[in-house]
C-alpha cells in the first residue's frame, strides 16, 4: 500500500492521542506495565500494516482507534487466558510436587534403615559363610549361633579344644577378608 500524508498524520494522531490511554486501558487488565506496552505497540502496528485491509470495513474507516482498542482489549483477553492456562500448570505441578514429597517423607518415615542394614548385612554373612570349608562353618555357628563353649563344641565335633579354636580363627579370618566392607556398618550397629 502506498503511504500517503493524510495516512501518516492520522496514525500520528492517533498514536499521540490514544497511545498512553490505551496503556492504561491494558495494564489495568494485564498487570504488568511492560506487556500492556507490548500490547498496545504489537496492535498499533498490527493497524498500520493491515490498514488497507482494515478500512475496507465500514465501521473501522472512520473510527481506526476504535480497531485498535478491540484489539487491545482481544490481545488482553488472550494473555490473561494464558496467564490463567500457566497459573493451572503450574498449580498442577506445584500439586504433584507435593504428593511426590509426601510419598517420599512417608517412605522415609517408614523406613528403619537398621533392620534395613540389618538384613542386608544377615544376607552378606550367610553368603560369606557358606563359602567357609563345612567343618570351620559347623564350628562358627555352634559357636556365634548356638552360643556353645569351644570345649561343647569340641566334644560335638570329637576333636581337641585346639583344634575348635583353629577352626574359630580361620573362620574369622575369612569372614573379615569376605565382610571387609561391611566391617565400616557393622561399627555403627
Amino acid at each position: 500500500m502506498i503511504e500517503t500524508n493524510s495516512d501518516i498524520a492520522l496514525f500520528n494522531k492517533i498514536f499521540n492521542e490514544y497511545q498512553s490511554k490505551f496503556i492504561h486501558f491494558a495494564s489495568t487488565y494485564v498487570d504488568d506495565q511492560m506487556a500492556a506496552e507490548d500490547i498496545v505497540m504489537e496492535s498499533m502496528m498490527y493497524y498500520w500494516e493491515n490498514r488497507a485491509r482494515i478500512n475496507g470495513e465500514k465501521e473501522s474507516l472512520s473510527l481506526p482507534y476504535v480497531y485498535i482498542f478491540t484489539a487491545i482489549r482481544n490481545k488482553c483477553l488472550n494473555y490473561l487466558r494464558n496467564r490463567r492456562y500457566d497459573q493451572m500448570l503450574s498449580e498442577q505441578m506445584q500439586k504433584h510436587e507435593e504428593w511426590k514429597l509426601s510419598i517420599q517423607i512417608a517412605t522415609l518415615e517408614a523406613c528403619n534403615p537398621q533392620e534395613l542394614l540389618s538384613k542386608e548385612i544377615q544376607e552378606q554373612v550367610q553368603r560369606a559363610l557358606a563359602k567357609l570349608p563345612e567343618v570351620t562353618r559347623r564350628i562358627f555357628i555352634m559357636h556365634h549361633f548356638e552360643e556353645k563353649t569351644h570345649r561343647e563344641i569340641a566334644m560335638i565335633m570329637n576333636m581337641s579344644v585346639k583344634g575348635v579354636e583353629y577352626h574359630m580363627a580361620k573362620a574369622i579370618r575369612l569372614l573379615k577378608k569376605s565382610l571387609k566392607h561391611m566391617l565400616f556398618i557393622l561399627f555403627f550397629m
